[in-house]
């Protein structure tokens, strides 16, 4: 059976939130609809004319990309355009578009992840923090020979977690009383009698990110027809997300070798340097796309070379003087997205026994050539 247009969406957002991107970025649904079912999905990093006339071929209905197909407000759309006749065969395709772009880049296991995996750093952290997820606690009543179903629904959602400890709950037994009125389809007593049933009351940590993730599953495992359960707010804070990585590498290496693990890593013919290419390297930091600003960010971080795109001459020079090495492989390192998103998202449609298929495109939207 195939997956809703919400529901792989649904999915492509338990990994990678909305809440995660940084403020007005362009994000979410730009064209078409979801309300559909969905045959392919195309992973992409740009929708470009190729992308869409590939996705047309491969008979997607929907197209994941990382970079906004509607970046400005549109004054119109005029078919005689470039980017006019882009959305018109999107639209008459009836190919929808979906972005995730920051809060790709911040989400445990997204691009920076990617890239940081694709260099063996190790012991990462962000560089630049955006989000700090809240917890709530999830209180709920099961009876008693329902409550570890409950509990491992819950945990298996991503609840339960304090630090480096999961599975994370408190327990106790109590007396629950009710009375099932007319209408109602009751899992224990009849309608009009006073019940009186053993429950366990039930305790657990939910990040807010997962929040709508457990109470789903609570609610599915649990018996009730009507569930009694209770969220509150803490004033607490859990995990930090953030833009970029900075980490040990896995040797020391020089700035030469590195740049080499580079281009092979990123499949990437060229890059910019900046630094004695003989200069010893411990740790790094990468941020995917325009990452120039963030140079103050990698120093701080006590990283010894920044992995970024777009670097313009006046930061090279800044980072030259602060005595950070710079290795820029280009902005479309990106694509990294293509085939990690496609996998993920693969796994997750599969676990719920959705045919929907998950391809990573294969056109090359790097803009840049040398000569």
């Amino acid at each position: 059976m195939y997956a809703k247009g919400q529901a792989v969406i649904q999915l492509m957002e338990e990994f990678a939130p909305k809440s995660y991107a940084v403020e007005n970025d362009r994000i979410g649904l730009q064209i078409g609809t979801l309300s559909k079912e969905i045959r392919k999905v195309l992973i992409a990093l740009d929708v470009t004319d190729e992308v869409v006339e590939e996705a047309i071929r491969e008979q997607a209905d929907l197209i994941i990309a990382h970079h906004a197909v509607i970046f400005r407000p549109l004054p119109h759309i005029q078919t005689d355009t470039p980017a006019g006749r882009l959305y018109e065969k999107l639209i008459k395709h009836d190919i929808a578009v979906y972005i995730a772009h920051t809060n790709l880049d911040v989400a445990d296991g997204g691009i920076n992840d990617m890239m940081a995996e694709a260099i063996g750093m190790t012991k990462t952290e962000p560089l630049d923090e955006v989000h700090t997820d809240k917890l709530k606690k999830l209180v709920v009543f099961a009876p008693q020979d329902h409550a570890e179903n409950v509990r491992k629904a819950l945990f298996e959602a991503g609840a339960g977690w304090i630090g480096d400890y999961s599975h994370c709950s408190f327990n106790i037994e109590g007396t629950g009383t009710f009375m099932p009125k007319e209408g109602t389809d009751p899992y224990i007593g009849q309608q009009g009698k006073l019940e009186a049933v053993k429950e366990i009351r039930i305790e657990t940590i939910v990040p807010q990110s997962v929040e709508r993730k457990a109470v789903q599953a609570m609610l599915r495992a649990h018996p009730y027809e009507e569930v009694a359960y209770d969220l509150y707010p803490l004033d607490l804070k859990t995990r930090t997300f953030g833009l970029g990585r900075a980490g040990k590498l896995p040797q020391p290496v020089t700035l030469k070798e590195l740049c080499e693990q580079v281009k092979q890593a990123f499949d990437v013919p060229m890059l910019r340097i900046v630094g004695d290419p003989d200069r010893m390297l411990r740790k790094a930091a990468v941020l995917g796309g325009s990452g120039a600003r963030y140079v103050r960010h990698a120093i701080f971080a006590g990283a010894d070379v920044l992995i970024t795109g777009d670097i313009d001459y006046h930061t090279a020079h800044d980072a030259l003087a602060a005595g950070i090495a710079l290795i820029d492989p280009g902005h479309n390192v990106e694509k990294i997205m293509k085939r990690g998103v496609a996998e993920i998202l693969e796994r997750k449609l599969a676990e719920r026994k959705w045919t929907t298929a998950v391809v990573a495109s294969r056109i090359d939207t790097e803009p840049f050539r040398f000569a």
